[in-house]
């Protein structure tokens, strides 16, 4: 990986505009002039929707970590109030409302991941993390409307796309709220931090912009806002979820396996892009990375480096060996090198079929069928026969073959493999 020291020649703008990073930006060139001249606090906000962050919030999140490397101040803001209302940006129905409570554990669940990417500790600019309950919790609804609401007419907040697009379908005056509660965010850290950069997805424009008009309403100066393009994959799907569903931060939610094939199954058309958004690895790192794409795409470099950059960064070092290693196992059909628990990760999307521990042996043939890698004793038999099956990584070659107790591994799983890629899994307890 690329060494993360960054140089006083090194310019920001410059490498998130190389990265594509940057996708609306106010008063650019006195943002850039800014960054050079001092050390610049900015936030991103994350609303506790669920207990854990997704692949979706990486962007924002390593944005913050490449602010704090060229020397500023980064505030991870958790929606620990706006995150009780909903926001309305990006979406065409209402959010549910979740309890006080909830929000309140899945905040603090927000807090420990981000602080896996943000350093809190480093010395002149550590990272802030901050909870907008500790100021909106506060407020009184003569204080909002008084004091806030009268900063914003309806016509401006009907003309922000997050309000224009739910109108046909409808929007509670909760949700279209939400705007000013963000607005006053903005406004508070500007105050309390000296905070003036929020950053976010291109969906939060409107919100962005709206905290730069109150704080100009409010007397304050010199605050910038700047948004991320949304991830779009080149095939049209969207941007982290899988066929299991949404890829989350949390091992325990989408496992350490998991989320490294997430990435490395990353189209060639989008694995350049991803390098730049995901990873910190030196412009010519990238480009040399691609020139390898363009000229051996079988190789498939390019994506094996940008599994095992995201999946460090996420997950640690250990993970990529791990995730590494269950791949390779897979790939070659070997498990006896496998722990137990990194047997059950490579093995836990896979049909799975229960038997008695007792249970001494078992026909190889009964096997096949009972866990559906054959419709039919005489399919079983053809399989065997053919070279096809193979048990824990061993090709069974006659088709009166007994699996006894000892073959097992770990003294419970039998790993089926009829063809290639087709597994399944006996597990005896």
């Amino acid at each position: 990986m690329a060494n993360e020291t960054v140089k006083s020649t090194f310019d920001l703008v410059d490498d998130l505009e190389y990265r594509g990073l940057i996708h609306q930006l106010t008063d650019v060139e006195n943002f850039r002039k800014k960054l050079q001249e001092e050390s610049v606090t900015l936030y991103s906000g994350f609303d506790p929707t669920a207990d854990s962050l997704h692949i979706g919030h990486l962007l924002p999140v390593l944005c913050l970590r490449r602010f704090q490397q060229a020397g500023h101040i980064p505030v991870a803001l958790v929606g620990g109030g706006t995150g009780l209302i909903g926001d309305p940006s990006g979406r065409s129905t209402e959010r549910s409302l979740n309890t006080t409570d909830t929000v309140a554990e899945w905040s603090n669940k927000l807090k420990n991941q981000l602080s896996r990417f943000l350093d809190f500790d480093r010395e002149g600019n550590a990272a802030k993390l901050a909870s907008n309950y500790d100021w909106i919790a506060p407020l009184d609804v003569i204080t909002f409307l008084r004091d806030i609401g009268k900063n914003f007419t309806v016509n401006y907040m009907l003309a922000k796309d997050s309000v224009d697009s739910r109108l046909a379908n409808g929007i509670s005056f909760t949700e279209f709220s939400y705007m000013i509660l963000q607005a006053y965010d903005f406004y508070r850290l500007h105050q309390d931090h000296n905070c003036s950069l929020q950053i976010g997805g291109s969906d939060q424009w409107g919100n962005i912009t709206a905290g730069l008009e109150l704080i100009g309403k409010m007397g304050g100066s010199g605050a910038f806002g700047m948004t991320m393009p949304l991830v779009t994959k080149s095939d049209g799907k969207k941007f982290g979820k899988t066929e299991s569903g949404a890829v989350w931060l949390d091992r325990n939610k989408t496992s350490v396996y998991q989320f490294y094939q997430f990435w490395i199954n990353t189209d060639d058309n989008d694995a350049v892009k991803f390098l730049k958004y995901f990873t910190f690895l030196s412009k010519e790192e990238i480009e040399a990375l691609e020139t390898e794409l363009q000229q051996h795409p079988e190789r498939r470099a390019a994506q094996r480096e940008l599994a095992r950059e995201v999946t460090k960064l996420v997950h640690g070092e250990a993970a990529v060996v791990t995730a590494e290693k269950i791949t390779q196992a897979l790939f070659s059909g070997e498990f006896v090198q496998l722990s137990e628990d990194e047997l059950i990760e490579a093995l836990q999307d896979m049909p799975t079929t229960v038997f008695a521990a007792d249970q001494e042996e078992v026909s190889l043939m009964n096997l096949l069928v009972e866990v559906g890698a054959a419709p039919s004793k005489r399919q079983a038999k053809q399989d065997i026969d053919g070279g096809a099956v193979s048990i824990n990584g061993q090709k069974q070659s006659g088709s009166e073959t007994v699996i006894t107790k000892d073959q097992r591994l770990h003294g419970k799983y039998l790993v089926i493999r009829r063809g290639k890629k087709n597994y399944f899994l006996a597990r005896f307890e």
